[in-house]
């Protein structure tokens, strides 16, 4: 039976665990309805001006752009592919990092082009992953647990630029999708080139009328400025839901440490009480021998 001082230490060590770890759930509960809010608020957007522009697309008929096609002179003899991989600065958030990193592997495993590419991180906890893989990394970024969208622009600027002067042949993003607070999942985006989904083949068998659109200014200009704008706005869309995935993993996290704190503690006490019983046992025993000898 273990001593019952040291019992007692382990009891009040963890005790003080599940203090931390439930401040920590409730630091991340703070953080995720922020966060969430924040990602939920610009998806519409999103979303809408990715459906503009494939309406836009779709309605305009064969018209091109850099973003689209690429450059016009075509990309240069030494461009290579771009992987961009959003990962967190900080841990105790469960599976997201794992998650994110080996969906990371399996790409750079299955392409040739991406392993061969540039790669870009933001966030701490990719670092190790890659520098133990041996993978460099190109840039490292560092945007906080709160990104504007001016720092985001200016990383989707950078990339399209790269893209339309052809240094760089395409731009992935590699990063945790929020869909709701009880699933997150790991997801590939092709940033760049910027492709459309493609019509709906039998909508357009459909009987019905079609609307004609009548464009002004012109359906290029048009696009020359929605383009940049729905680019910008998938980056500044895919860190938000990186941010709020990252809250929801580690709240979710914090909570099981939590409860397996609590569950701890009381095995702990039970054990402490039945090593205290068998001291004092073992003392009366001894007692009343002593007792009994002096008779």
């Amino acid at each position: 039976m273990a001593n019952t001082r040291d019992i007692k230490k382990r009891i009040k060590a963890v005790g003080n665990i599940k203090r931390i770890t439930r401040t920590m759930q409730m630091i991340a509960t703070s953080k995720f309805s922020k966060a969430q809010g924040r990602a939920t608020a610009t998806k519409p957007y999103t979303e809408g001006v990715f459906d503009l522009v494939t309406e836009l697309a779709a309605t305009a008929g064969n018209i091109s752009h850099p973003l689209i096609d690429g450059p016009d002179n075509g990309f240069e003899s030494d461009a290579k592919e771009l992987t961009l991989l959003i990962t967190s600065d900080r841990g105790l958030c469960g599976p997201y990092n794992g998650s994110i990193l080996r969906l990371a592997q399996q790409h750079l495993r299955e392409t040739p082009a991406a392993k061969d590419g540039l790669i870009d991180l933001v966030g701490k906890k990719g670092a190790a992953f890659l520098k133990f893989n041996g993978i460099d990394v190109h840039e490292h970024f560092t945007m906080g647990d709160e990104p504007t969208f001016e720092d985001v622009e200016r990383v989707a600027q950078r990339y399209m630029d790269e893209f339309t002067s052809g240094k760089v042949t395409a731009v992935r993003v590699i990063y945790m999708r929020f869909i709701s607070a009880g699933k997150q999942e790991p997801t590939i985006m092709n940033l760049l080139p910027l492709k459309p989904p493609a019509a709906d083949e039998s909508a357009e068998t459909q009987s019905g009328p079609t609307l004609q659109y009548e464009f002004s200014p012109a359906a290029e200009e048009l696009l020359a400025d929605l383009l940049p704008s729905t680019v910008k706005a998938s980056l500044f869309q895919a860190f938000n839901d990186a941010i709020v995935s990252e809250h929801v993993a580690r709240m979710v996290a914090m909570k099981a440490a939590t409860d397996n704190a609590g569950k701890m503690g009381k095995d702990l006490t039970r054990v402490y009480n039945r090593a205290r019983q068998a001291q004092i046992t073992t003392e009366l025993t001894e007692i009343i021998s002593g007792a009994a000898a002096l008779e």
